[in-house]
């Protein structure tokens, strides 16, 4: 159940402009105006992704704190982990607004931001003054007038390297022109070659897209094996626009929230009878029985993001806290035990 006042902050956020909303959420988190639980662990909840050590297998999807500017009050929000970013080398505006779109009756939104972030030198720069809590990670991106970004993405890890415990290279954004042609099997591995040279000993994560044909999964599996990529988020935003009420479904961008949730976690599913790299569920999160599912279907961990729009942040512990009663319900004792239980529903 929601406490009032932050079903009154919710209320109050969703009567003005969607990214003037999110500003102010960040500006809330920073004054201390947000649940801070700590993280929820359990012995049951507690797992492990790629080295990684995770109370809980609950992340906060990047996009939310683009510049690193509420670390501290998100790591005490009750989540596992959280991922920032997306960082390109160069600070950039990202597109025209508006450029985020809420759809309540679909309980989604559309974004298409565009990278706009302040540039790694400040981002890392925050990240290295961000002291202990859950695993951080930083979304790697490539700026949108750059001659190569292939190289942007090797940037940004040489800079980030030292301050995360992990980083994703983020080829599946559809609002950045041709970046999700990267994904292609021969660009897609040149372009972990030349992060993995540089990474140090940060493990990296790759994050696609939900629109891969059964052949683009089966390409993106085999270079992430042979890459030697620690865990593949699945999924990104979706252009799919199939059986949307909300008046903003025609904006152009990337779709998020619960209309994701079974293309998503399909995907999900068939990445996992490809590959043993340990996988992320994200998209369409939005309470408990959604983040088991991603479970059983082959995710090792969650993350969300637009759900938070629509439930608050209190949402992760009523996940954590459910995810725990559904576990012992079916009998598993670890999060570990549930993974891809599940997985033959999905195919």
């Amino acid at each position: 159940m929601m406490p009032l006042i932050e079903k009154m902050g919710l209320s109050a956020l969703h009567r003005v402009d969607p990214e003037a909303a999110h500003g102010l959420a960040i500006r809330a988190l920073r004054s201390g105006l947000a649940p801070s639980p700590g993280p929820q662990t359990s012995a049951r909840l507690h797992t492990t992704i790629a080295g990684l050590d995770l109370p809980n297998p609950v992340g906060l999807a990047a996009g939310f704190d683009k510049n690193a500017t509420a670390v501290a009050p998100l790591s005490r929000a009750g989540f596992g982990f959280i991922e920032v970013g997306a960082a390109t080398p160069l600070p950039q505006p990202g597109n025209p607004r508006p450029r985020l779109f809420r759809l309540t009756e679909d309980r989604a939104a559309i974004n298409r931001f565009g990278f706009n972030n302040d540039g790694m030198e400040a981002i890392c720069a925050r990240l290295s003054r961000r002291g202990a809590g859950v695993p951080v990670g930083l979304n790697l991106g490539a700026n949108k007038t750059s001659p190569d970004r292939a190289a942007d993405f090797a940037r940004v890890m040489t800079a980030a390297r030292n301050h995360v415990d992990f980083a994703t290279v983020n080829v599946s954004s559809p609002n950045t022109e041709k970046l999700r042609d990267l994904q292609g099997k021969a660009a897609l591995s040149a372009l972990l070659e030349g992060v993995m040279e540089v990474r140090g000993a940060t493990p990296v994560f790759l994050k696609i897209a939900p629109d891969l044909s059964p052949a683009e999964i089966e390409d993106v599996a085999e270079v992430a094996q042979n890459s030697g990529v620690a865990a593949i988020i699945a999924t990104n935003t979706t252009l799919d626009r199939t059986g949307l009420a909300s008046a903003h479904a025609s904006e152009a961008g990337g779709l998020s929230g619960a209309p994701l949730f079974e293309r998503s976690t399909r995907v999900l599913a068939r990445l996992a009878g490809l590959t043993d790299i340990p996988l992320i569920g994200v998209g369409g999160v939005s309470d408990a029985e959604t983040a088991y599912a991603k479970i059983c279907a082959g995710a090792s961990a969650l993350q969300l993001y637009t759900a938070l729009v629509f439930g608050g942040l209190g949402l992760v512990r009523e996940i954590t806290s459910g995810l725990e009663t559904l576990l012992a319900r079916d009998g598993f004792a670890t999060v570990a035990e549930a993974v891809g239980s599940k997985r033959e529903d999905w195919l």
